[in-house]
């Protein structure tokens, strides 16, 4: 990668995410700590970021608010859509499925909406709502408390609850997906109930848009060997392609679809 080309995408990575290590950036970018700290001074003189120990951080000036669930729901909604309708072609009558928080995730609801018997255990508050029109679909709430940036349950509560039940299918949200990091997200509140969604669920399945791929949040939550089915909305880089091939994850990319 250009050095140019290098910076500019340092400087989305920084817009987007506010803070973020050295080490990281050297991972993201496959460069030494001497070219990153490089590209930080000529980040730094044009205002962008400024330096902090072990790493940078946009400056004050330059950062954005918290978006809420709901303007982060709009984002990409028909990319949303199109992983969500391929990911509920997975779900069979009869299922025991966990729906994570998650604004792709809960787009699945509405193409489930023909299955009998199928039972839903969500912490996802978004997805609880959008069930109401469907009598079909068996909803079990984690219960817990309200975690209002994701509209999700957590806590000590939703977790000994999941701990009750055997899931066949898992849909799973994140913030972000690499190689070395595996399935990240942002939240250390979410991060002990994805967990146990993991170790009782019998496939795990992750949506992810295109935008989160080559980005590392601050948990991992399940390393990416792990994962049965990755939906995402293109085709990734070739690194992330044979790495799921070498590992037996199965890689699924729907076509465009207009009736959405």
């Amino acid at each position: 990668m250009l050095k140019e080309s290098r910076i500019r995408e340092i400087e989305n990575y920084v817009l987007k995410h506010e803070n973020v290590s050295i080490d990281t950036l050297c991972s993201l970018f496959n460069v030494s700590k001497n070219t990153i700290r490089r590209d930080i001074t000529e980040l730094e003189k044009m205002g962008t970021i400024k330096k902090i120990y072990g790493g940078i951080t946009l400056n004050n000036k330059n950062k954005q608010p918290t978006i809420p669930f709901g303007q982060r729901e709009i984002t990409n909604k028909l990319s949303k859509q199109l992983i969500a309708k391929e990911a509920s072609k997975l779900v069979e009558d009869r299922d025991i499925i966990f729906i994570d928080s998650g604004t792709t995730t809960i787009h699945m609801i509405p193409f489930l909406a023909d299955r009998k018997n199928l039972t839903i255990v969500t912490n996802n508050v978004n997805a609880i709502v959008k069930s109401f029109p469907y009598a079909n679909l068996n909803i079990l709430s984690t219960g817990g408390s309200l975690f209002r940036q994701t509209n999700s349950l957590i806590g000590i509560e939703a977790v000994s609850f999941l701990k009750n039940y055997n899931i066949s299918k898992c849909f799973m949200a994140t913030t972000g997906v690499t190689i070395e990091k595996g399935v990240t997200n942002s939240s250390p509140f979410e991060y002990e109930v994805k967990r146990a969604v993991i170790e009782k669920s019998k496939e795990i399945i992750v949506l992810a848009d295109n935008s989160k791929l080559g980005v590392v949040s601050l948990m991992t939550y399940c390393d990416l060997k792990d994962v049965d089915i990755f939906i995402t909305d293109k085709t990734p880089k070739k690194d992330i392609v044979d790495y799921f091939h070498n590992n037996n994850v199965n890689l699924m990319v729907p076509e465009e679809d207009t009736s959405l």
